[in-house]
């Protein structure tokens, strides 16, 4: 037999309303005593923030919060994330928040013991064997969007702030000892935050989905996930209170992280040196790049669109699929060029230069050259 692969799926996740109520049992339950909660600088002082740093503090677990995260995470954030845990004592992390406050909690929990820098653990090769797997402290993970699905991942995305490139930091043991999905937090998310996040999640399901390699599991999950996103999200922005539907947006989140062991493709390798350039939202910047990267990989999967397509119950092939992605952006006013989200042509060398060398590069059904990226930058802008 020809097939060979290796997999991995995720941890244990407690999912459902009103969840976020086992945070202090879930803390105790990976062995973490003393926890400090990492989110982003604009859920810091939110009622769920709070509320999540009240019920650990009347478990005897402290009310430690490290919230200097910048919407795209760097080592900067990082170091000083690393040096609030060192100083309060902690042994474990709450990862709170979207993806930016996953990402960097998960990464404070892992260098907070290491000797080495960050970026010698790079996901290349077999780098991530350089850690001391042993001082990799515990981390809980509360995500408060749908959509990047970092809770259920074993890497955390990391942007270079002198050479402004996006860096995937992996080993095993950042994956969260619990994840807590509670719908409930997503309530307050603003419309185009829930935009962006939810395509993030069809953007992953979908690109894992299309990646040439072999891995049924995930293919399964991505093509479920896909259909969560179109009956959902729009049930969602048109009633902010839908907690099932909300519900089922974090199971898609989750879902097409899970899926994208497989791979992903052209959509993320256009979108990480976007988002570490000109500091644009990854999921808003996903969906702008989407349907030029569906034409272009048109011929290598167009048979397998078309059977999502009947999946999903849209009529015409890959056609239909293809339409159905542009109905959806104008329906839910995503831009249509990534100009709208402030990105000019002005560094398209550079631009496509980092997408080819962007670890998702491999991933695409089609070879992502040099030329076919700067000719994608130059459609998408």
């Amino acid at each position: 037999m020809s097939l060979t692969a290796n997999w991995s799926y995720p941890t244990a996740i407690r999912f459902g309303a009103g969840r976020i109520s086992e945070l202090a049992e879930a803390c105790k339950a990976a062995g973490i005593t003393r926890p400090l909660l990492v989110t982003d600088k604009g859920l810091a002082n939110l009622p769920i923030t709070q509320n999540a740093l009240d019920l650990l503090e009347r478990a005897g677990l402290g009310r430690a919060l490290f919230a200097d995260v910048d919407p795209n995470p760097n080592e900067i954030n990082l170091a000083a994330g690393v040096a609030a845990f060192r100083a309060g004592g902690h042994d474990g992390v709450v990862a709170f928040g979207g993806g930016s406050g996953l990402d960097l909690g998960k990464l404070v929990a892992f260098m907070a013991g290491q000797t080495r820098p960050v970026w010698d653990f790079e996901d290349i090769g077999d780098w991530w064997t350089r850690a001391d797997a042993d001082a990799i402290a515990p981390n809980i993970a509360v995500p408060t969007t749908a959509g990047t699905g970092s809770e259920v991942g074993r890497a955390g995305v990391l942007t270079n702030s002198e050479t402004h490139v996006k860096k995937i930091i992996f080993h095993p043991k950042v994956l969260p000892s619990v994840v807590i999905c509670d719908p409930e937090l997503t309530v307050g998310m603003p419309k185009m935050i829930t935009v962006g996040t939810g395509m993030d999640a069809f953007a992953h399901c979908l690109e894992a989905y299309s990646s040439p390699h072999y891995h049924p599991m995930s293919q399964g999950i991505a093509l479920e996930g896909m259909r969560l996103v179109k009956e959902n999200l729009p049930k969602v922005l048109a009633n902010a209170d839908d907690i099932e539907a909300r519900g089922h947006m974090m199971s898609a989140a989750a879902m097409g992280a899970t899926a994208f062991q497989k791979g992903l493709g052209a959509v993320h390798a256009l979108s990480h040196p976007i988002g570490a350039i000109y500091n644009t939202h990854h999921g808003m910047t996903n969906a702008v790049v989407i349907p030029p990267v569906l034409r272009f990989n048109r011929a290598a999967i167009e048979d397998r669109i078309a059977s999502a397509a009947a999946y999903l119950g849209i009529a015409g092939g890959f056609g239909g699929f293809y339409d159905h992605v542009l109905s959806m952006r104008s329906d839910f006013g995503v831009p249509d060029k990534l100009r709208d989200l402030g990105v000019d042509d002005t560094r398209i060398d550079e631009l496509a230069a980092n997408a080819i060398e962007d670890p998702s590069a491999g991933g695409n059904p089609v070879e992502l050259t040099l030329t076919a990226a700067r000719a994608l930058f130059e459609e998408c802008i």
